[in-house]
């Protein structure tokens, strides 16, 4: 069974941090792209952040980049998004995303709510 299990999530302060983690199983982590996505209410889903397999290249959303960080842990199958530098736009749910690098699976975890305010 795949799972992807988004934590971390929370409140934050205006040029804070938080961490999200997203423990992943049921699939082999290393043959996937791993990413982080955001949605706020009645936007598409956007992409934050990407990390291939292997090597691990990164690429950003526009609005996160020099401020959000993301990296892989393949021993333990879980892909980390490092928020710094918070700001009250971030204020929306995040979700880890997997990608195949050889077949069209591509999975979701359920969501992680971030909240930034004062």
């Amino acid at each position: 069974q795949v799972q992807l299990v988004e934590s971390g999530g929370g409140l934050g302060q205006p040029g804070g941090s938080l961490t999200l983690s997203c423990a992943t199983s049921g699939f082999s982590f290393s043959n996937y792209h791993m990413s982080w996505y955001r949605q706020a209410p009645g936007k598409e889903r956007e992409m934050v952040a990407r990390i291939v397999s292997p090597g691990g290249a990164t690429n950003y959303g526009d609005s996160v980049k020099g401020r959000f960080t993301i990296s892989r842990d393949s021993a333990k199958s879980t892909v980390f998004l490092q928020m710094n530098s918070l700001k009250l736009e971030d204020t929306v749910v995040y979700y880890c995303n997997a990608v195949s690098k050889w077949s069209g699976n591509n999975y979701w975890g359920q969501g992680t709510q971030v909240t930034v305010s004062s």
